[in-house]
């Protein structure tokens, strides 16, 4: 039991003074440590399965410290640095912390249209209604910015950009992609918030000559823009806050999974049925084919 006090806590006291307040000698710890091997391969394993619970219990955000209070409670002799150590050979990580970044700038005196959506999120046929906006992903080389343009009809992403700076080019290439995409009717009808990308003379222009009208959200009202604002919610629970990226490269390549293999095409969505959005435009389109012939 001496020996096994010792080995515990070794990394959190002095290795002399344990041996000095145990009243045992180093060649006797060392030559236990030998015959203990086995033994301690079998703690480990056992432990690393309790803190994977423990992990998965509270929904992959705690880490070494939370968890080591759990098991304290529980009272499961592990010291926190072990925890730490086992976590990481296990690549076990907590959940970062959700971080604000602000990504609307109204404060500007850039003309601003009227809200024409006005919560009507609903559309009978698909490009008809977008929705515009920026949210922000962290990653170790810092903040990646995503803008996306959204169908209303089937809630598809139609245009998406990313870029580690966020200003009136990401949400243009946004904007070019679902109309290049796309080829939306004239007067259709593109929703944003209020922030001086999408006021920008540049941003309008490229509406006006795709013949879409602007919408813009009240000031500080993100409800009139739910639908994106969910897709957001969606996108982070679901992948961002799970992960930890080390670089921007990365965050882009999963995202670009994440919204054109696993949502556009995959994912089923409650607005539309529970089917995907690829699945709702391809039934919309039989659906057409079917009405036409009869």
């Amino acid at each position: 039991m001496r020996y096994l006090f010792i080995k515990e806590y070794q990394e959190q006291f002095s290795f002399s003074a344990l041996c000095r307040v145990m009243a045992v000698c180093r060649g006797g710890f060392y030559a236990w440590c030998k015959r203990d091997k086995s033994v301690r391969h079998l703690q480990n394993e056992r432990l690393t399965e309790q803190i994977k619970t423990a992990h998965k219990e509270s929904k992959e955000t705690y880490g070494s410290p939370r968890i080591f209070a759990d098991f304290k409670e529980a009272g499961i002799a592990c010291g926190e640095k072990r925890i730490a150590r086992l976590m990481r050979l296990a690549k076990i990580r907590a959940v970062p912390p959700k971080r604000f970044v602000v990504t609307t700038d109204s404060d500007h005196d850039m003309p601003i249209a009227k809200n024409l959506l006005d919560r009507i999120f609903d559309a009978e046929k698909p490009d008809t209604r977008w929705t515009a906006d920026i949210t922000y992903i962290w990653t170790s080389q810092g903040w990646l910015y995503l803008a996306v343009i959204l169908d209303l009809f089937s809630r598809r992403i139609v245009g998406w950009a990313m870029d580690q700076a966020i200003d009136r080019s990401l949400v243009l290439s946004a904007l070019d992609m679902a109309i290049v995409s796309r080829r939306p009717a004239q007067n259709m009808l593109c929703h944003s918030d209020r922030g001086s990308q999408y006021a920008s003379d540049d941003y309008q222009t490229r509406l006006k000559d795709a013949g879409i009208v602007c919408s813009m959200s009240r000031r500080g009202n993100c409800w009139d823009n739910a639908p994106t604002e969910s897709f957001f919610a969606s996108l982070k629970k679901e992948m961002v806050y799970r992960t930890r990226f080390e670089t921007r490269e990365q965050a882009r390549s999963a995202i670009f999974h994440w919204i054109e293999v696993w949502y556009n095409r995959k994912r089923r969505h409650s607005a539309i049925g529970y089917i995907s959005p690829d699945a709702f435009e391809r039934q919309h389109q039989q659906d057409a084919v079917t009405a036409k012939a009869a």
